[in-house]
């Protein structure tokens, strides 16, 4: 398993800065101004990255401490980059009974990344979920939107052999 935080670099273009700071120019004198900001942040880059609170920052005078306490309180955003190829893991209780934990371990230790982290080349990311509503299958894992269910370890190579 990996014991090492996996990173990937931030790749922002002029653009997507750009539209950011036109859209905190917009909001930022709007009481409550922060989520919708973040929000805003997140559908341009993906997720947010240190770079993009600080101009959050920099431009709305909230302490980077405020931008981050928010950006971790909520699940709905995300610190980390998401791979071309997001999977999603079940470890709700019937997915885990039949085997997901060790499915979800092989993924880690396949792709040398932890939950909620992308590989180094941007293809995957892994994370793991509460219940993805079809429990009949378990144990089931989602790659984007493609549902792969009553599966075993053994499976993981071949599935992960489509997305090469």
């Amino acid at each position: 398993m990996p014991n090492k935080k996996t990173t990937v670099a931030f790749s922002g273009t002029e653009e997507q800065e750009e539209a950011l700071r036109k859209v905190i120019e917009e909001m930022k004198e709007e009481k409550g101004a922060l989520m919708p900001i973040l929000q805003k942040a997140q559908d341009i880059y993906g997720y947010l990255p240190k770079k993009v609170m600080k101009i959050i920052s920099d431009e709305t005078q909230i302490p980077m401490e405020k931008i981050y306490g928010v950006a971790t309180f909520y699940s709905q955003f995300t610190l980390n980059p998401k791979g071309k190829y997001r999977i999603s893991v079940c470890l709700g209780t019937a997915c885990y009974v039949k085997g997901s934990g060790d499915i979800y371990n092989k993924l880690m230790e396949k792709l040398g990344i932890v939950g909620g982290e992308c590989t180094p080349d941007g293809k995957f990311s892994l994370d793991a979920c509460r219940c993805v509503g079809a429990c009949g299958l378990a144990p089931v894992m989602m790659i984007n939107d493609e549902v792969y269910g009553r599966l075993t370890v053994d499976d993981i190579d071949d599935i992960l052999a489509k997305y090469e």
